[in-house]
């Protein structure tokens, strides 16, 4: 049912959606020309993709703690290190954009939720080497991968927030004066994403990025997804079927898109 429900919702979203060239926001439209759409290949890619790279041969085994809705592949707790790195991280093309997203806003902040393996915290780090980056996952085995790939990767200024989100994330914002750039992906439910967002609202500002993985994942976050955008704090939104993008900019009009990627 999940995968016939998920293929119906991709079916929509492409003919419902729009590439640059149908877009009247000027934000919107640079942030598609320059960003979404940047095909150009940068030398980080071929870096950080040699560490995935390196994931794939990776033959232990780990035991995952999932605290969230798990996963539509294998819920399995003990994981082969290769068959995480096949089944839950983010595929290249999306990494890179995650990448792309985050040196457009140059952050002084970074924080993820749902660290995984690392690969997608390291693209991340180097958009915005300059940035604060704190990424948190509930699983402790999984979290040591992703140490492991930061080490070897020589980030290290990686903050690596081990524990349930409802415990980590409230600190983390707590210590920031404000928040530049969000990036959820994990507990994948309802109730759970719409907390995180209400978390994250009293320190956000007119260029913080708020990003949302997953929002097709089950009818949950189709939900959560709704209410997002109807927020009157979220004056934008960007559906990219894989992601969406949140924004909250004074005196602009509310307007929600769907972009082809």
């Amino acid at each position: 049912m999940f995968n016939l429900t998920f293929a119906k919702d991709f079916l929509l979203h492409r003919l419902t959606s729009k590439n640059r060239h149908g877009l009247h926001s000027p934000f919107v439209y640079r942030l598609a020309d320059q960003v979404i759409y940047d095909k150009a290949q940068k030398p980080v890619y071929d870096k950080i993709e040699h560490e995935r790279d390196i994931l794939l041969t990776d033959d232990r085994y780990i035991t995952v703690t999932d605290l969230g809705a798990g996963s539509h592949v294998n819920n399995n707790k003990q994981k082969k290190v290769s068959d995480i790195t096949m089944n839950a991280l983010k595929p290249p093309k999306l990494a890179k954009l995650l990448y792309r997203l985050a040196a457009s806003t140059k952050p002084a902040s970074i924080i993820e939720l749902g660290t995984c393996l690392g690969i997608t915290t390291l693209y991340l780090q180097t958009a915005a080497p300059n940035a604060k980056v704190y990424t948190l996952e509930g699983c402790p085995q999984t979290a040591g991968v992703a140490k492991d790939v930061f080490k070897r990767a020589g980030a290290n200024d990686i903050n690596v927030i081990t524990g349930n989100f409802d415990d980590t994330l409230p600190g983390v914002i707590a210590g920031l004066d404000k928040l530049d750039f969000v990036y959820i992906d994990g507990n994948h439910q309802r109730d759970a994403t719409l907390k995180y967002f209400e978390w994250c609202l009293p320190k956000v500002h007119e260029d913080t990025m708020l990003i949302f993985d997953d929002i097709y994942w089950s009818e949950g976050m189709k939900e959560a997804w709704t209410q997002i955008k109807a927020h009157p704090q979220v004056t934008a939104t960007v559906d990219l079927f894989w992601i969406g993008l949140v924004f909250f900019k004074p005196g602009q009009a509310k307007e929600d898109f769907k972009i082809r990627v």
